[in-house]
């Protein structure tokens, strides 16, 4: 073979190459939800160590006390920002509802083309975050945790495995895709840190293992 055919050779295999990655880039699940980075794994494990641990109260608990899905501009809610933050192609009508567009849920990998198929998760769920000390707040406290858009506090995720969770904190209940979970419990930490709710004992337990392996 001459020296012309080798190098034609050679930059003919270099450019498939880049052909096959770029493809596998586009089909990646990359193009996924966008939660706001959490911190660091090290800087969770700070954060985590100065978290009050108290024991749960749920007494009171009513999610209408956490209004959420306020309208964030023009006709958009928070449902609806994060659907189209967190999807690849979205669509909207005039209405900012979701018409068309995917979505790829980060707890367990799968992806969704309908919009109704697909919830928003509150990460550190409502429910949780009164037991943990929001039972004190105001309303206006609670409306802003609840449709919190700059920390890692919602996601879009398929609607059964956000139902499935429920109200669980990480000693319940983690993501079934465990290479998400690092992500999860760094978020988790930092939605606490930031609002000053507390954690249980067992909970702390369980985001120490996880951090420690982060």
């Amino acid at each position: 073979m001459s020296k012309f055919y080798a190098r034609r050779r050679v930059s003919i295999l270099a450019a498939l190459t880049g052909l096959i990655a770029s493809a596998a880039l586009f089909n990646s699940p990359s193009a996924s939800a966008a939660l706001p980075t959490p911190v660091s794994a090290s800087t969770a494990r700070t954060y985590l160590a100065s978290l009050t641990v108290a024991t749960e109260d749920r007494t009171g608990y009513n999610r209408d006390l956490f209004p959420h899905w306020i309208t964030q501009s023009g006709t958009c809610n928070t449902r609806e920002v994060v659907l189209k933050r967190d999807g690849t192609n979205v669509v909207q009508d005039s209405a900012c509802a979701a018409t068309s567009g995917s979505w790829y849920s980060v707890y367990e990998g799968a992806t969704w083309t309908a919009a109704s198929d697909v919830d928003i998760d509150h990460l550190v769920p409502l429910a949780e975050a009164w037991d943990s000390g929001a039972d004190s707040w105001t309303t206006a406290r609670r409306q802003s945790f609840a449709n919190d858009l700059t920390r890692p506090q919602l996601i879009a995720v398929t609607d059964n495995v956000n139902q499935a969770k429920g109200d669980q904190d990480p000693a319940t209940w983690m993501p079934s895709r465990t290479a998400y979970r690092c992500t999860y419990v760094r978020a988790w930490v930092q939605v606490k840190y930031y609002y000053g709710l507390s954690v249980d004992s067992a909970e702390k337990s369980a985001l120490t293992n996880y951090l420690a392996s982060c």
